[in-house]
């Protein structure tokens, strides 16, 4: 890395912070860099969160890097004031992404992770009167759930907290920001990533299929939908303790550095 990116602390952030924060740290910052990896990226605009067990206190990117630069030592910890608690590289946070994230984690407390996306197909389908339509597999491991928040301008204005947490609502884990983008929340790194990919990958199949014209995309029954989204979510599916493990496998192949 280049001498503006090492850190201006003494000592390494993993001698200061608990276990489990580290092992936040070191999650978020695999999601980070596997983002990059499915192309998620949106230049230094857009932003991963978790917060830390037991407080109100959560991580975030550095204001100024991509998403492959992200490490587990560099990440940023804020409280639910924004007042930054640590800050590796001096470099602040994204005002959008605090207004966004410290909504989510303040209306919702038992959201671990919460990540925001701007991919081209996300914001196309946002921009669609129709919505996520049920018309893919993909589709139906979030769309039973997907809540929808009507555009109010770059998020930087406080108030559009109160609008923004009232459109999640209390159980939802899949927004749709409308003309924006995509935005998932999970008990865990994992499990927020897990909706980003399956909400993403519906979204690219969407507007794959509406290129033909609508006349020609076929939507799943009432009954068919429904018995998918109970299958993706029956409580013994063995994939949600394989995929993560197996996406970390991906990272430690490309030799990608995430946990320094």
């Amino acid at each position: 890395m280049s001498a503006v990116l090492k850190s201006k602390r003494s000592k390494p952030v993993r001698d200061r912070v608990s276990k489990e924060e580290w092992q936040l740290r070191v999650d978020l910052a695999a999601a980070y860099q596997l983002a990059a990896h499915f192309r998620w990226t949106d230049l230094i605009y857009t932003h991963f969160s978790a917060r830390l067990p037991g407080s109100d206190e959560f991580l975030i990117n550095p204001y100024g890097l991509m998403f492959d630069e992200i490490t587990a030592s560099n990440l940023i910890k804020i409280d639910h004031d924004g007042n930054i608690i640590d800050d590796p590289l001096d470099l602040g946070y994204n005002e959008a992404g605090f207004v966004i994230h410290g909504c989510i984690h303040e209306a919702r407390p038992e959201a671990v992770c919460v990540l925001h996306t701007h991919t081209r197909v996300g914001v196309a389908v946002s921009a669609m009167k129709c919505g996520l339509l049920p018309i893919s597999q993909h589709a139906m491991r979030v769309q039973r759930e997907v809540t929808y928040h009507g555009y109010e301008g770059i998020a930087l204005d406080m108030e559009e907290r109160v609008s923004l947490a009232k459109d999640l609502g209390p159980k939802s884990k899949v927004m749709i920001l409308r003309n924006h983008g995509l935005l998932t929340l999970g008990d865990s790194v994992r499990d927020a990533f897990d909706l980003m990919y399956f909400l993403d990958c519906a979204c690219q199949i969407q507007v794959d299929a509406m290129a033909g014209g609508m006349e020609n995309v076929l939507q799943m029954t009432k009954e068919a939908g429904d018995n998918a989204a109970a299958q993706f979510n029956r409580p013994d599916r063995s994939s949600t303790k394989k995929d993560w493990p197996a996406l970390l496998r991906l990272l430690e192949r490309k030799k990608v550095n995430y946990i320094d």
